[in-house]
C-alpha cells in the first residue's frame, strides 16, 4: 500500500537512524519529472504524448537561460574571446577564474539540464501503454528523446565530468519498496567515460528512427542532428576517433549541408529600411534568414515568442532603446578583436562585434563600447549546432591524422567565405604551425557561439592560452587563480552535493 511521502520519509529515518533536512522529490528534478504511481500509464493517450515532445522540441527555445546564455558565457567569458561584460558575483569569476561551487549559474545549469533529463526521460520509458500510439511514433519520439538526451548529457559532462547519469523514470517510495528505491532519488557520479559512452548510444539508437533532415525546418531533432553530434562526441578526448569525426562530417555534407555563401544570413535581420544602418527609426522586423543550409539545429523566434536574450547581450535592434540602460553580458575583448585585426578584410568581424556608444565605460570608453552581435533581435535564431562547426572539426580528425593540407583544405573554406585568403604554405609546415592556424580560424568563425572555452579543454591548451591573456590584454581584470589540470571541470554546485549525500566535489574546489 501506498504511504504517504513524509510518512515514507521518517520510516526510512526509522531503518537507518539518519538525519533527513531535505526533501529530495523538491530538489531533484532530474528524478521527480516524470514520477508517477506506478498503477496507471505515463501518458494517457497519443494527445498527451504529442503534446509532450513539443515541450521536448521546445526545451532549448524556452530554456534560454541554461542552453545559451550560460553556455556563451562559460565559452566566451571564461576564455580569451570576453570579458564578464556585467561584473557581479554570477559572471565575474568566470572571467577572473575564480569560480567555486556556491555560483549561481552553475546551480541554475545543473537544475536545469536535470530537468530536461527528467522530462526526456519520460518520453523514453513511458510510452509502453499508449495504444493509441502507432509503433512508428512511438520509435520515432523515443528516437528525437534520445538525440535530446544526448545533447544534454553531451554538455553536462564537458562542464562537470562525472554528473548522475539517469536513464529511467524514477519509482514512487512506498512502504514495501523503500530500502531500494530510496537510494535513486540521490543517484551517484557516473564516471565520464561511461556518460560519453551513453552519449553516443543515445545517438547511434536515435541516428536508427530519428526522421530524415528537413531543409525548411532546422528546429527537429533528425538524422542528421544525431549526425553532427556525434562528429563532436568523437573529437572529444574519452572518445577520440577521427575516422568516424570525418566519416559523420562527410554524412552531413551529404544531406546537404553546407557553408551560405554570405555569413551575414546567418545572424543577420532585415530592417524596416533596407541599406540604411539600424537606428532607433529604423528597426529589425525580422531575421535575415531560417533554416539556412548550414544550421543544422536551431531554436527560432517570431512575435509573441521573443528572443529575449538579445537584451542580456546587448542593443536589441527590434526596440532600440529597450534595457539599454545597464552593463550586459559577455563583451569583446580586445584581445579577441586584435585577432580580427590581424586578418585585414575579415567579414566575420562586423558581424560579430559592434560598437556603440552607452551609459557605462567598465571595458571601453562609453562612447565607443563594444559588444557581441551574434544575438541581435527577439528574432535572432540560436543556432545550437551548424556546419562550419563541423567542417572544421573535420580539419581538426585531418591534424590528428596529420594529413595537414587537407586540414588546410577545410579552413580555408571558411576562410574564403569570409573574404579572406588560402592559409600560406608556412601554416602546413608542422603540427604546431597548422593546430595555431586551426585554433585561431575556430576562434574567429565560431566566435560568440559558446565553443572557445571547449575547444581550448579538448585540445589542451587552457593554461597556454589563459596564463598569458590577461598580460596582454589590457582591458582584463587581474587573474584571481592561475589555470592549472583542475581548471578543465567546473564545480559541481555546492547546494546540488548539500542535497545528495552520493555526490563529491571536483578536485581543485
Amino acid at each position: 500500500m501506498k504511504v504517504n511521502y513524509i510518512l515514507s520519509m521518517i520510516f526510512v529515518c526509522s531503518l537507518a537512524s539518519c538525519s533527513l533536512d531535505y526533501d529530495p522529490v523538491d530538489s531533484y528534478s532530474d528524478v521527480s519529472e516524470g514520477i508517477s504511481d506506478s498503477d496507471d500509464p505515463v501518458f494517457s493517450d497519443k494527445a498527451a504524448v504529442v503534446s509532450h515532445r513539443q515541450s521536448l522540441m521546445d526545451r532549448y527555445k524556452e530554456g534560454q537561460e541554461h542552453w545559451y546564455l550560460d553556455m556563451l558565457l562559460l565559452g566566451e567569458s571564461h576564455s580569451d574571446n570576453a570579458y564578464a561584460g556585467s561584473p557581479n558575483a554570477e559572471t565575474t569569476p568566470f572571467e577572473v577564474n575564480s569560480i567555486e561551487g556556491s555560483n549561481t549559474n552553475l546551480k541554475r545549469d545543473w537544475n536545469g539540464h536535470m530537468s530536461n533529463i527528467g522530462q526526456i526521460n519520460k518520453m523514453i520509458y513511458g510510452l509502453e501503454d499508449v495504444a493509441d500510439l502507432a509503433d512508428a511514433e512511438k520509435r520515432q519520439y523515443i528516437a528525437e528523446a534520445k538525440i535530446l538526451r544526448a545533447m544534454v548529457y553531451f554538455d553536462m559532462v564537458r562542464i562537470w565530468g562525472n554528473v548522475p547519469l539517469i536513464t529511467g523514470l524514477a519509482t514512487d517510495i512506498t512502504a514495501e519498496n523503500i530500502e531500494e528505491v530510496y537510494p535513486t532519488y540521490f543517484p551517484p557520479q557516473t564516471d565520464e567515460l561511461a556518460l560519453y559512452r551513453q552519449v553516443e548510444k543515445d545517438l547511434l539508437e536515435g541516428l536508427a528512427d530519428a526522421p530524415d533532415h528537413n531543409p525548411s525546418d532546422k528546429t527537429r531533432l533528425t538524422k542528421s542532428v544525431a549526425k553532427a553530434m556525434l562528429a563532436k562526441v568523437y573529437a572529444e578526448k574519452p572518445l577520440r576517433d577521427y575516422d568516424k569525426v570525418i566519416r559523420y562530417a562527410d554524412e552531413l555534407a551529404a544531406d546537404g549541408f553546407d557553408l551560405v555563401d554570405d555569413f551575414s544570413d546567418l545572424f543577420g535581420v532585415t530592417l524596416e529600411n533596407p541599406g540604411q544602418p539600424p537606428s532607433q527609426n529604423n528597426r529589425a522586423i525580422d531575421a535575415k534568414a531560417r533554416n539556412t543550409k548550414e544550421s543544422v539545429y536551431e531554436a527560432q523566434f517570431f512575435t509573441g515568442s521573443a528572443n529575449w536574450v538579445t537584451w542580456m547581450l546587448g542593443r536589441p535592434l527590434d526596440d532600440w532603446t529597450f534595457y539599454f540602460t545597464w552593463a550586459k553580458w559577455i563583451t569583446p575583448s580586445r584581445d579577441l578583436i586584435k585577432a580580427f585585426n590581424s586578418e585585414p578584410g575579415d567579414k566575420r568581424y562586423a558581424e560579430s562585434v559592434v560598437f556603440y556608444s552607452c551609459d557605462w565605460n567598465i571595458y571601453y570608453p562609453a562612447g565607443q563600447y563594444a559588444f557581441m552581435y551574434k544575438c541581435r533581435s527577439a528574432y535572432s535564431s540560436m543556432i545550437k549546432i551548424r556546419y562550419a562547426d563541423i567542417l572544421l572539426l573535420k580539419a581538426e580528425a585531418l591534424i590528428g591524422k596529420n594529413d595537414f593540407n587537407g586540414a588546410a583544405a577545410m579552413i580555408n573554406r571558411t576562410r574564403r567565405r569570409a573574404g579572406l585568403g588560402s592559409l600560406p604554405a608556412s601554416a602546413t609546415a608542422n603540427r604546431d604551425a597548422i593546430l595555431n592556424a586551426y585554433l585561431k580560424e575556430r576562434r574567429l568563425e565560431l566566435a560568440f557561439e559558446g565553443q572557445r572555452w571547449f575547444d581550448l579543454v579538448r585540445l589542451d591548451k587552457v593554461e597556454e592560452v589563459m596564463n598569458v591573456v590577461y598580460a596582454r590584454d589590457e582591458g582584463r581584470p587581474a587573474q584571481v587563480y592561475p589555470f592549472n589540470q583542475w581548471s578543465y571541470k567546473l564545480p559541481v554546485p555546492q547546494d546540488i552535493i548539500d542535497q545528495n549525500p552520493s555526490l563529491v566535489q571536483n578536485p581543485g574546489y
